[in-house]
């Protein structure tokens, strides 16, 4: 009976030992595991707040980049801008570069006319200077001649004209010519045509022209007649007293030069208060034209237009 009960208790102790062998091997696989756990938590939080921390890395490069991006599409919008403004300058300067290729075009025509127009006054001018240079030397020799033979006459010293009095050459309202008015054409007409018929000046000499003038009294045809008569009177005693002066080859030239014109009472003789002087306005002009006189009076006409055209474009620059 007590060998058996000591073979219980072996056996008993075995499983005890064993069982004590399988808790502890329990025990020590659920430290392990709680390692592992804890191991892996402490993983998974340290990967989780890395993954937060990548995440909020991430926003803040994210963030950083569309700012970046809105400043760059700001920026592009304003070079978009600034490219279109460029664009504007550049029509505008092409406009203005156009223009002023206009402009520099009309300025070269203008100065090529102007330099066409100075050649062209420069040779008018000297022949305008020969003639003022010849009419000035008529004028001269006439006053000398009439001087020399102590004539008192009233003649222009700019155009030389030489105005004889209606009072003196006529009677009041009449065409024929008083002794008194033919001895003073003969003491006056023989110098005034020798010294244009002279070889120094006829070359230049256009007309030897008599005018008649009335007072405004009367009505226009009467007057217009009444002048006429008168200038023609005193061409035809010019013509009755050539031989005594004149040679037959003058005489032919006095014939083809002389003219006569009636012009009633056109360009009354005014005082000094603008009234007319009706003595003075009865009168005979005796004058003389020379052949480029036209010239001069067109080309006064021209530079007057000249003028008026500076003028013109002095206000429109102005403006």
């Amino acid at each position: 009976m007590r060998k058996r009960k000591k073979s219980d208790d072996s056996g008993f102790n075995v499983w005890r030992s064993y069982s004590d062998m399988m808790a502890g091997v329990l025990l020590l696989f659920i430290l392990i595991m709680c390692v592992t756990l804890f191991q892996a938590q402490k993983s998974y939080n340290e990967s989780i707040k890395e993954r937060d921390d990548k995440i909020a890395l991430q926003e803040q490069y994210t963030a950083e980049i569309l700012a970046q991006q809105n400043e760059l599409d700001e920026k592009d919008s304003q070079l978009s801008s600034q490219d279109e403004q460029l664009d504007k300058q550049k029509k505008l300067l092409a406009e203005l570069a156009a223009q002023l290729k206009e402009q520099q075009a009309t300025l070269d025509k203008q100065q090529s006319d102007l330099d066409e127009k100075t050649s062209l006054l420069a040779t008018q001018q000297k022949k305008i200077d020969n003639i003022i240079g010849v009419k000035a030397d008529v004028i001269e020799a006439l006053q000398k001649e009439f001087s020399k033979n102590n004539v008192s006459v009233d003649i222009d010293a700019q155009t030389g004209a030489l105005t004889l009095n209606a009072n003196v050459m006529f009677d009041y309202d009449q065409s024929e010519l008083t002794d008194e008015g033919k001895a003073e054409l003969a003491n006056i007409l023989p110098i005034y045509c020798k010294v244009l018929l002279q070889d120094d000046y006829k070359k230049y000499l256009a007309e030897i022209i008599i005018d008649g003038y009335t007072d405004t009294d009367g009505d226009y045809d009467y007057n217009l007649e009444l002048s006429q008569k008168r200038s023609l009177a005193v061409a035809q005693y010019l013509t009755e007293i050539q031989g005594n002066f004149l040679s037959p080859d003058e005489i032919s030239d006095l014939q083809n030069y002389l003219t006569v014109n009636g012009h009633g009472s056109a360009n009354p003789v005014l005082d000094s208060k603008g009234n007319e002087d009706k003595n003075a306005s009865r009168r005979v002009e005796v004058k003389f034209r020379l052949k480029d006189d036209e010239m001069i009076s067109e080309l006064d006409q021209i530079m007057n237009a000249d003028s008026a055209s500076d003028s013109d474009s002095t206000k429109s620059s102005g403006n």
